[in-house]
C-alpha cells in the first residue's frame, strides 16, 4: 500500500559506490510517495566515481525514478553535499526540473520553518584537510566492506540486521564527540537563521531530538541505516527506519561490497 506524505528529506545515498543500498531506496520510493522531496547532499558520491566507476543499473533506476517524479508534478529540490560538490557549480539552476540549492528554508503544513542543508559545512576536516577527509572516506569504504560480510553471516543464520560500521562508528569516543560537536553547530546555524529546526545529513547518524528550542533532524543515510524523514500533511515528522517500516521488501540481490580502488 502506497504511503501519501507532502515531504521527503533523503540524503547520503552515495550512488556510485557498493555501499549504497539503491534497492532498498527505490522500495522506499515506491512505496512513499510525496509532492516535495529535498535531496540533501551525497546523492551521487562524485569522490568515489572519480577514483574507480561503478554504476549498476539500480542506481540508474533511483535517478530515473527522481526525474519521473519531477514529470508527475513534484518538486524536486537538491542540496549538495562535499562527496556530490561538483553541482555546487550550478546553484540556483534547474536541471532538468530539478532545482540545485546551497541551503533552503522549507515551511512546514503548520508553519513551522526548517533550514535544509547537508552540514560540510561544519566539517573541518572536509573543509580544511581534503586528503585526510578521503583517507577517512576510505576507512568508512572498508569498515562498510566488512559490514557486507557480517550481513552475508546473519542473513544466512536468520538473524536480524545489525551493523558493525554504525557499531564501531558509535563506540569511538572521537567519533561521539564529534557528532555532539556538530549537532551544536548545525542547531547553532539555525538560530542565526531564526528558524524553528534543522534538517541535515552528512554524519550518516539518523536522529530527532530537540536541542534547546531547536528540533534537531538528520535523515541517515542509504549505505547503512536506510532511513529518511517525511512531513506529514499536518506538519509533523518522522523519521522512517525502511529496514523496520517495510516488512515485504523484495529480498534483491546485491554486489558484493567491498571497497573502491584507491
Amino acid at each position: 500500500m502506497t504511503i501519501n506524505v507532502r515531504t521527503h528529506f533523503i540524503s547520503d545515498v552515495h550512488l556510485g559506490t557498493r555501499g549504497c543500498q539503491a534497492y532498498e531506496l527505490l522500495d522506499f520510493l515506491k512505496n512513499c510517495e510525496a509532492g516535495t522531496i529535498y535531496l540533501i547532499g551525497d546523492i551521487v558520491d562524485g569522490w568515489r566515481l572519480k577514483s574507480s566507476w561503478y554504476w549498476p543499473q539500480a542506481h540508474n533506476d533511483v535517478v530515473q525514478k527522481m526525474l519521473r517524479r519531477v514529470r508527475k508534478g513534484a518538486r524536486v529540490i537538491y542540496v549538495p553535499g562535499n562527496h556530490d560538490e561538483f553541482l555546487r557549480e550550478y546553484i540556483g539552476s534547474n536541471i532538468g526540473g530539478v532545482e540545485i540549492a546551497e541551503e533552503a528554508i522549507h515551511e512546514l503544513a503548520d508553519g513551522r520553518r526548517l533550514l535544509v542543508l547537508h552540514g560540510d559545512k561544519f566539517d573541518t576536516v572536509v573543509r580544511n584537510i581534503k586528503w585526510l577527509a578521503h583517507l577517512g572516506d576510505w576507512a568508512y569504504d572498508f569498515a562498510i566492506f566488512i559490514n557486507g560480510y557480517v550481513v552475508q553471516a546473519q542473513r544466512f543464520l536468520g538473524l536480524p540486521y545489525w551493523s558493525f560500521s554504525a557499531y564501531a562508528k558509535q563506540k569511538v569516543k572521537t567519533a561521539v564527540n564529534f557528532i555532539s560537536a556538530f549537532e551544536d553547530a548545525v542547531v547553532a546555524d539555525a538560530h542565526r537563521n531564526n528558524v524553528q529546526g534543522v534538517i541535515c545529513g552528512h554524519i550518516h547518524h539518523p536522529a530527532f531530538r530537540r536541542i534547546g528550542d531547536t528540533d534537531y533532524i538528520n535523515t541517515g543515510d542509504w549505505v547503512e541505516s536506510c532511513t529518511a524523514v517525511v512531513e506529514h500533511f499536518d506538519g509533523r515528522l518522522e523519521l522512517i527506519r525502511w529496514r523496520d517500516f517495510s516488512q515485504d521488501i523484495v529480498d534483491q540481490p546485491r554486489d558484493l561490497m567491498r571497497p573502491a580502488a584507491a
